[in-house]
């Protein structure tokens, strides 16, 4: 059996209060590595196109107020 395979054991025997408290930790885990990816993004350059495209809609007027 894979560890994966074993982990997935081990979760479906948690009771309801740990499996509440795994799944918030996963949650926040993958918060963090996309809010980690998204700041690597942008000072890598890779995201610049998205500001050039609200600025370009800014002098065309096609802003939205949000």
């Amino acid at each position: 059996m894979s560890k994966v395979d074993e982990i997935k054991v081990a979760i479906d025997t948690l009771p309801e209060k740990e499996y509440v408290r795994l799944r918030k930790w996963f949650s926040e885990k993958d918060w963090k590595r996309w809010d980690n990816q998204i700041k690597a993004d942008s000072k890598a350059g890779k995201l610049d196109f998205l500001i050039e495209e609200a600025f370009h809609a800014k002098t065309k007027g096609k802003l939205k107020a949000l």
